[in-house]
């Protein structure tokens, strides 16, 4: 059995008790996985070689991160603090987690974006240590091959794989990726261009958000950058770019590629979950579509966006009091954030009304950039908005946002078009003059892209209005009273959601299991009890929101008959704690030798 293989199989889920470690000496300091540091006690420096190579003094955990986030608070900038804390995940795995976990609120910032789309440009520049697993396209004959060397058919949980081809204007904080006004798209990553193998960041921070938020375990997890080359010319031209040298390769061997990696994982890998991130505008759809019967997978651009942003319209409907079979809901940018928002609101209406998903489709109105979709762009059209494209006879009136807006008298208006401004005070009047509680989600991030401001909307519909927002907003004064400002963030949802398809071992994700995680995530609503309250929990209580969202994704996946899992108790508390004991902590664990 190889290290590799001796390392995995010695950390299952979360357990208790002590790690068999293949190390000593210096080899155990060089594995992030096993090092202690400073806190190795005095027996595991006797057993492990570790006298002469460690300062005599023995610290606890505790101690360290104090040191550690000394350290950090010395960097000079966001780039050298993110530089900072990914070296010190690849010496000390667990010193990592308790420190960003101890500051999440300061940290999420600097280890995701924005500030890891820095660290993403820089890439190459930055190499120190390879993390993640690095395939491409000219050698995909070998990709099986490659995967071996990460484990054993038990191993891997959980793998997130990119392209690095991603639409999306700008990067927001905790991870909510919106795409670009999508009539004129232009290829990017987190708004900084194609970035081409500098994507295994992106790989490696969503693994670190799903650890953080919903404990899974670090080192059951596979980051993946799918290497087909780069259309960055900069990058092209760069003497230390790491990634292939060449052109950006589409079409048939790109789809054959991608292909035969989810082929050589799942038969790697067979329980593992597969996470698709930023790929491109072109494909990432086409990817979900073609895999979601076939294997547990998820988009988060697509699903998760429409999971968190469904889960505030939730509970401003039960707030406003409308019903889910009556609700008009206006989408206004309907690119890869906005289209998944669509299908995920019809899926839901279709779940929880008597209506079928078309019949669904009708209560929401898509406008992109020529104006509201019919079904006369044919062609130009994509997979996404074909759906929701209306019939050419039904309208008449004009398709641009006022117009539309006049004549639905939406329930619900959102933003995901990266247009400042949109949402003038003639458009969210008329909302109020016809609906109660406009509910009015400006998406588009950083704040300088919101299709409005919170304190214009409540000032335009004097204080009516249920507002969610893309990016964090302060509370809002508006005639004496406060209102607190929900943020879309899709950290407090794919976390759980990949938790309960994990533990469940799911053969698939299905839509039903969606809906489950957007009304557990609804059920955690302030506003529900306080309409002042954000529509959304905070995400410093995101890990019981995991334990919440994994517990219904889980009960879901049982009553389909898709859990492949043993032993999933059936009383909700006792499943609870079933998934509390599976869930990692940073927390030092004995080491024992492996000839014991």
């Amino acid at each position: 059995m190889s290290d590799s293989s001796k390392k995995f199989s010695s950390l299952p889920r979360a357990a208790a008790g002590p790690l068999i470690c293949p190390y000593k000496g210096s080899s155990l300091l060089e594995s992030s996985q096993f090092n202690k540091g400073s806190a190795f006690p005095e027996h595991e420096r006797t057993k492990f070689n570790l006298h002469s190579l460690l300062p005599p003094n023995i610290q606890t955990l505790d101690e360290q991160v104090e040191r550690a986030y000394q350290q950090y608070q010395s960097r000079d900038d966001n780039l050298a603090k993110n530089t900072f804390l990914a070296s010190m995940k690849t010496q000390n795995e667990v010193l990592y987690y308790k420190l960003v976990q101890t500051h999440l609120k300061e940290m999420f910032s600097i280890i995701y974006t924005p500030t890891e789309g820095d660290a993403i440009q820089n890439y190459s520049r930055l190499f120190r240590r390879p993390e993640g697993c690095f395939l491409n396209i000219n050698d995909q004959d070998r990709v099986e091959e490659y995967l071996s060397a990460f484990g054993s058919r038990q191993d891997v949980d959980y793998i997130v794989v990119s392209d690095g081809e991603e639409v999306c204007l700008l990067s927001p904080p905790w991870g909510y990726l919106l795409d670009e006004w999508s009539g004129s798209p232009k290829l990017q990553i987190l708004g900084i261009g194609d970035q081409g193998v500098g994507a295994i960041l992106i790989s490696v921070a969503k693994l670190v958000i799903t650890t953080l938020c919903a404990g899974i375990h670090p080192s059951r997890q596979l980051p993946v950058v799918l290497d087909c080359g780069t259309d960055n010319e900069k990058l092209l031209n760069d003497e230390l770019y790491l990634g292939l040298r060449q052109h950006r390769v589409r079409g048939e061997k790109y789809d054959e590629f991608v292909d035969k990696f989810v082929k050589a994982a799942r038969k790697r890998f067979p329980k593992a979950y597969i996470h698709f991130e930023d790929f491109g505008l072109s494909n990432a759809r086409r990817i979900l579509n073609r895999y979601q019967s076939q294997i547990p997978c998820f988009n988060d651009d697509i699903q998760g966006t429409g999971c968190v942003t469904l889960a505030a319209m939730l509970a401003a409907l039960e707030v406003s009091q409308v019903k889910l079979e009556d609700v008009r809901i206006v989408i206004f940018g309907s690119g890869t954030a906005g289209t998944g928002i669509a299908d995920q609101v019809a899926d839901t209406i279709a779940n929880e009304t008597e209506k079928s998903k078309e019949e669904a489709s009708k209560q929401i109105w898509c406008i992109d950039k020529p104006g509201l979709l019919v079904k006369s762009q044919g062609d130009q059209l994509t997979d996404g908005q074909r759906p929701f494209a209306r019939d050419d006879t039904e309208w008449s009136d004009g398709r641009d946002l006022l117009s539309v807006v006049k004549k639905v008298h939406p329930h619900v208006l959102i933003g995901t078009s990266t247009k400042p401004g949109a949402f003038t005070e003639d458009i969210i009047r008329d909302m109020a003059k016809n609906v109660d509680r406009p509910i009015v989600f400006p998406l588009s991030n950083p704040t300088r892209l919101h299709e409005a401001k919170p304190e214009d909307l409540y000032k335009w519909t004097d204080g009516k209005a249920l507002i969610a927002t893309g990016s964090p907003f302060p509370p809002v004064k508006h005639n004496g009273t406060e209102y607190e400002i929900a943020e879309c963030n899709n950290s407090t949802c794919f976390p759980g959601i990949g938790l309960g398809a994990v533990l469940s071992q799911s053969r698939l994700l299905s839509k039903k299991m969606l809906v489950a995680a957007v009304k557990a995530l609804k059920a955690r609503s302030p506003a529900l009890k306080d309409p002042t309250k954000p529509l959304l929990p905070d995400v410093q209580d995101v890990r019981e929101i995991s334990v919440d969202i994994a517990v219904a994704v889980i009960k879901c996946a049982v009553e389909e008959g898709l859990a492949q899992a043993e032993g999933i108790p059936s009383a909700e508390s006792e499943l609870r704690e079933w998934i509390e004991v599976q869930m990692w902590d940073a927390e030092y664990r004995p080491l024992v030798c492996d000839s014991q």
